[in-house]
Order: C-alpha cells, then sequence, then structure tokens
C-alpha cells in the first residue's frame, strides 16, 4: 500500500516537472510552439497523381495525410490539361468556322470572340471541380488535409505549418513548375506563363511567345485561333522529341500560321506602358528587337523540389532536380517513394495515374515487390496539327542501328481525307523486320489524339503488321489511313 502511494506521489511530481517545462516553453517560444510529432501510417505531398494514394488507402483503414500547397488537384486539374484542353476546343471551333469556306459553307457574319467569358467559365468550372475534393476528405475520419508548403526536417519528419508529422510511408508528388530561362530584365516584367496564361480574362493584342514545346505550340494556338497575333521565338525547332517527319510537317503546316523566329534566343526584356521590348540573337550574333503587348515564357518545367527540404534526407536528385526513383519507384530514403512529374520519367497526367495505381497495388493491395512495368507509354500533342505518338520514334531507331521497315500514308490519299479537303497530316507506322512487330506510331493531323489509341491497343498486344492488316476497317473513316500506312509497310518487307 505504501508502495503504491509512492509511485501516485512520484507521477504528481513527474507530471508537474512536465507542466512546468512547458509552461517554461510556452512563455520562452510563445503559445504556437508544438513539439508532438503525430504519426500517419502515409503521408501524401501532392495532390495530383498523389491522390490515386488517398481515398484509397484511407479505405482500407490506414491514417493518411495529405498535404497540398495549391489548389486540390494538382497541375493537370488547376493549370495544365484539363483547363487547356477547355480553351484550345474554342479555338478549334473558331478555326473551323473560319475554314468553313473550303467546305462551301459561308459564314453570314465573322463569330465574335467573348473571349474573357471564355476564360471566365473555364475558370468556374475547374475552380468548382477542385473545391469539391476537401469536403470528400473531410468525410473521411482517417484522411487529414494539410493546406500550406512543407518541408523535410529529419528523413521521415516534415514540418507544415506549426505542425510536424511523420508516418511509416511517405510518398511525394508534388510535380512540376514553370522553367524560367535567364533573360536579361526579365524580372522587371509581368511575364506570363502557362499558369497565368490560362487565367488571362483580356485578351492580348499580340502575344511573343519563348518556347517550342508543347506547352507553347498549344497555348499559342489557343490564343492565335482567337485572334491574338502570336510571334515564336524557338531556340532549335518545334516539338523537338517528335519523330523526324513529324517535326518536318508541323513546322511546316504551323509556321504558316504564325511569325517564327527560328534559333533566335532571348537575350533582354525591357516594358513599357503595356508594351514589351523583346530582344533576341541568332547564332551569328544578329540582333532585333520585337514588340507585343503579353510576354510568354513556355520554355518547358522544372520538378517543384527546391523547397522541399530533401537536403534533409537522403533522397537523391539529379543536376536538374528531378528525384531518382528505383524500378519500384523507391527514393534512396527508405521508406519514401516518389512519383508524377518530380520523378521526370515520364510527364503526363496519364502515366502519373499509372505509378499511382501501382504504388497503391504493390504496397497496399496485393503488397508485393514486383518492378513496375510501363506498358507503350502514349501522349498527345493538342495543337494545331494535332499530333498522337507511341513507341519508338525512327530517330531513335537510327541511332540505335535497328533494322526497321516503314510505312507512311498521308490523310488526303484517303477517302475520309478527301471528303476533309486534308492538306497534311500522315500515319507514319515503324515494324521490327525480325518480327514484324509495331514498335512506333506517330499520327499528325486530324484527330491525331484519338487515331493513335488502336495503335496503342496494337502495340500492347505485341501486335504484328499481320494483326494490323487482318481486321476489318470501316469505309470511309480516317482508321483507313492507319491500314493504308501497314499496306506500304508490308510492301517493304
Amino acid at each position: 500500500m505504501k508502495r503504491a502511494i509512492g509511485f501516485k506521489v512520484l507521477f504528481a511530481v513527474l507530471f508537474s516537472q512536465l507542466a512546468w517545462a512547458g509552461e517554461i516553453l510556452e512563455y520562452r517560444f510563445g503559445p504556437e510552439v508544438k513539439e508532438v510529432v503525430k504519426h500517419y501510417d502515409v503521408i501524401v505531398i501532392g495532390s495530383g497523381g498523389g491522390t490515386k494514394l488517398v481515398r484509397p488507402v484511407a479505405s482500407l483503414g490506414y491514417k493518411v495525410a495529405i498535404i497540398e500547397k495549391g489548389p486540390l488537384g494538382g497541375t493537370c486539374l488547376n493549370r495544365g490539361c484539363i483547363p487547356s484542353k477547355m480553351l484550345i476546343h474554342a479555338a478549334d471551333v473558331v478555326r473551323a468556322i473560319g475554314e468553313a469556306h473550303r467546305f462551301e459553307v459561308i459564314p453570314k457574319e465573322n463569330p465574335e470572340i467573348a473571349f474573357s467569358d471564355l476564360m471566365k467559365r473555364v475558370k468556374a468550372t475547374v475552380d468548382e471541380e477542385s473545391v469539391s475534393i476537401a469536403p470528400l476528405y473531410d468525410q473521411n475520419p482517417n484522411i487529414d488535409y494539410f493546406k500550406g508548403s512543407c518541408y523535410f526536417i529529419e528523413p521521415k519528419v516534415i514540418q507544415i505549418g506549426n505542425e510536424k508529422i511523420s508516418a511509416d510511408k511517405i510518398l511525394i508528388s508534388v510535380g512540376a513548375e514553370p522553367y524560367i530561362p535567364e533573360i536579361k530584365g526579365l524580372e522587371n516584367v509581368p511575364y506570363m506563363t502557362y499558369e497565368e496564361a490560362l487565367r488571362l480574362e483580356k485578351q492580348p493584342k499580340k502575344a511573343l511567345v519563348i518556347g517550342g514545346g508543347y506547352i507553347a505550340c498549344e497555348l499559342g494556338y489557343f490564343y492565335g485561333a482567337l485572334g491574338t497575333e502570336v510571334e515564336f521565338i524557338v531556340r532549335s525547332e518545334f516539338l523537338r522529341n517528335e519523330d523526324k517527319d513529324v517535326r518536318a510537317e508541323f513546322d511546316r503546316v504551323f509556321s504558316e500560321r504564325y511569325t517564327v523566329h527560328k534559333g533566335w534566343r532571348p537575350i533582354e526584356v525591357a516594358y513599357d506602358q503595356g508594351i514589351y521590348l523583346l530582344t533576341i540573337e541568332d547564332s551569328a550574333g544578329n540582333r532585333k528587337t520585337l514588340d507585343g503587348d503579353a510576354l510568354c515564357i513556355f520554355a518547358g518545367v522544372k520538378p517543384c523540389t527546391e523547397t522541399l527540404g530533401l537536403e534533409n534526407t537522403h533522397i537523391a536528385t539529379d543536376e536538374r532536380g528531378f528525384i531518382n526513383v528505383d524500378d519500384r519507384l523507391k527514393t534512396s530514403q527508405e521508406g519514401v517513394w516518389s512519383l508524377g512529374d518530380c520523378i521526370g520519367q515520364h510527364l503526363f497526367r496519364h502515366s502519373a495515374n499509372f505509378q499511382g495505381e501501382y504504388l497503391f497495388r504493390t504496397l497496399y493491395g496485393d503488397a508485393n515487390d514486383e518492378p513496375i512495368v510501363y506498358p507503350p507509354m502514349p501522349h498527345a500533342v493538342f495543337s494545331y496539327p494535332q499530333v498522337g505518338s507511341v513507341g519508338k520514334t525512327e530517330d531513335e531507331l537510327i541511332k540505335e542501328g535497328a533494322d526497321y521497315v516503314v510505312g507512311l500514308n498521308h490523310y488526303k490519299n484517303s477517302a475520309m481525307g478527301m471528303a476533309l479537303r486534308s492538306e497534311h497530316g500522315f500515319v507514319k507506322l515503324l515494324f521490327d523486320r525480325e518480327s514484324k512487330k509495331l514498335i512506333g506510331a506517330h499520327v499528325i493531323g486530324d484527330e491525331a489524339s484519338n487515331m493513335v489509341h488502336m495503335l496503342i491497343a496494337f502495340m500492347s498486344m505485341n501486335a504484328t503488321i499481320d494483326d494490323l492488316l487482318n481486321m476489318i476497317y470501316i469505309h470511309p473513316a480516317l482508321p483507313e489511313i492507319v491500314r493504308n500506312a501497314a499496306r506500304k509497310a508490308k510492301a517493304n518487307f
């Protein structure tokens, strides 16, 4: 009995000492100090591709923390795929009206572009979708949503605001952000990246676009189709990662519509009374100055890893800041995985989704250690002309010294191409000569992003040229161009 009383006294003394120590800490450092580290089963940083591991994992009974510094939904929903395609569809409609006379359809008057209304509608739709996500998290007792920036303070401890949290498993899916090249004077001018360009409510009269990748080609096309005069400053060439024939065709068609300064680089910019003065220089040192009322920096992306405090972990990155992962998406820090744009492997939302589904399956579904195996990874460029691609390019096959066969058929050499009065576009197929398997497919022209899907399916099933030819194609439909390209390849075996 005396021993029990002794323990009670001891605990009371210890408790009072701890309370006193807490009061001292609060007195010295303020009431906001929180030394307690809250522990979770999973922390997901980034609500883009990372969403594949929030509600599904929580539904299994695990405690999940989701951290997002911006609007929920990540780049794709808020400042990428979805709003850009909503805007580009409007551009496609305007372009179709402008070309209606080619089909003996004469509009009674030129279409009026309600630019501000268009941008407000797209913004409202996207924002509504983003705002709808948080209530779903609030309804699940296993999910805690932290809004704000975060950084590692220890290998498995993250600071978010005034709180510190840790987890058994941490998944980094922070995405990418606009890359800004070094241009003298740029820090003093109000330029636009794709983030601002997708929400601009006043249409520019003349836009100077720096960049030749898919972002520049898509958004430059949007603004140009709606009536903005657009000039492109392209250091090398448009869409330089596409197949060589696709690059050439795109350049030919695109350059007919817009002023293009190819082989020039921006070196200095000034801004005065709403007008930008951009000085550019070519490889010979020649200079000229361009002017416009909008300056668009669409020069690619970089990973959002600079402020993550990775130096406080064992997580390794490459020279550009992309997180290094192995074939199981593991980082060099035990218990930490990464996916999406920030690992720099495939910068597409569909690849991030595939990676998220893989991690959910291997960490929480079948719980196995199988490596990630990518099926053929496709992509599309939603400009005009449109591009859809999957598999090897001819440039890659030449570099590898591969033995391959090419089949190429132009849109105009098809029944539907005649109906569309196609003046550009083709389907290009690449086959391995020995196995006859389809190893690359590239489409440029109307509905290319849809057309390429049948070729994605063929490649995913390891189809041969005979498989492409042993099926019936609807006549007259655009996929007959695929058949015609396969027939031409067959003649070359």
